[in-house]
């Protein structure tokens, strides 16, 4: 089968760096088309875009997600896909060679690690909330994807076409990297230079804000892929509760033969009931999740590119 590759870039306000991405992959790979995902830019990017030769899609849907949702569900006749952002700092110099691993070793996503010499190129907090969600993330799903969060990846078109989004915003990288480690999906790494944004460009990522919206979207959807696991945690989490509050009654209770503190002995109770709850809750939930998890599979095994 011929090598069809679409290039796809979701884009906000990067009138300075959008062409230079544009060009850059142009020269890397000629027959690629290049099509700049824009959710409703204020300053210049689509003119700049349509300049040096891409085609613009408008996605009014504010959020990185939305922009993605709208990539993965519009048809083109391509079975390589490439997602990269406008803002010029990943290096694509060497992406032919990822997508030859990708197309030759039946890979069904390649994520770009970035690696950075220059400081200013990944502020602080985004390098340290990288490490410890991704080695969070490997540690629940068994794996090694070291750059979770990489907005720079390779696809097959069985991948996209069979991805269930629900993310809106930025934590789409991470539903990307979790859907793909669950279901036992084909998935490597290749290293790529990370530079600091060119003058003009700004980040949209906001470290706190951003990362809560990351964490709780890894905490559903380790609530959805995990259930057992989850609920188990959770169930732990009551009885211990159940146990502090209830051992100082039943201590009492031997001694004295008098309950004194009624309201606590409830609440203990309460909180075995829901550490009981909890597990059961994760053990029909687990039995769901196989369902869920076969048709998922049976509908990646079906699809034909």
């Amino acid at each position: 089968m011929k090598k069809k590759i679409l290039i796809q870039i979701p884009c906000l306000n990067e009138q300075s760096t959008i062409g230079k991405v544009i060009k850059d992959l142009k020269k890397v790979l000629k027959n690629a088309e290049i099509i700049v995902y824009d959710n409703f830019s204020t300053d210049n990017t689509i003119k700049e875009a349509k300049k040096h030769g891409a085609k613009v899609v408008l996605e009014k849907k504010k959020g990185k997600g939305n922009v993605v949702k709208r990539m993965f569900s519009d048809n083109y006749d391509a079975n390589i896909y490439v997602m990269i952002d406008g803002d010029h700092t990943y290096d694509t110099s060497k992406i032919k060679q990822s997508i030859d691993i990708l197309y030759g070793e039946k890979y069904d996503m390649l994520v770009a690690k970035r690696i950075h010499s220059d400081p200013s190129a990944y502020r602080r907090g985004h390098v340290i909330g990288n490490q410890m969600f991704s080695r969070f993330v490997n540690y629940i799903f068994g794996n090694d994807i070291s750059d979770i969060f990489s907005g720079y990846r390779i696809f097959s078109k069985r991948f996209i076409k069979t991805f269930p989004q629900n993310s809106n915003e930025f934590e789409v990288e991470a539903e990307l990297t979790i859907h793909a480690l669950e279901q036992g999906f084909k998935v490597g790494e290749f290293e790529c230079l990370y530079k600091p944004r060119p003058e003009g460009s700004v980040s949209k990522l906001s470290t706190f804000k951003d990362g809560m919206k990351i964490l709780r979207l890894i905490l559903i959807l380790i609530k959805d892929e995990k259930p057992l696991l989850f609920f188990s945690i959770l169930s732990i989490f009551f009885i211990i509760l159940s146990l502090a509050v209830g051992i100082p009654i039943i201590k009492e209770f031997y001694i004295t033969g008098l309950v004194e503190r009624l309201p606590s002995a409830i609440l203990a109770g309460l909180f075995s009931v829901l550490s009981f709850l909890s597990f059961f809750c994760g053990l029909i939930l687990d039995v769901m999740k196989k369902i869920r998890f076969e048709n998922k599979k049976m509908n990646y095994l079906l699809f034909e590119e």
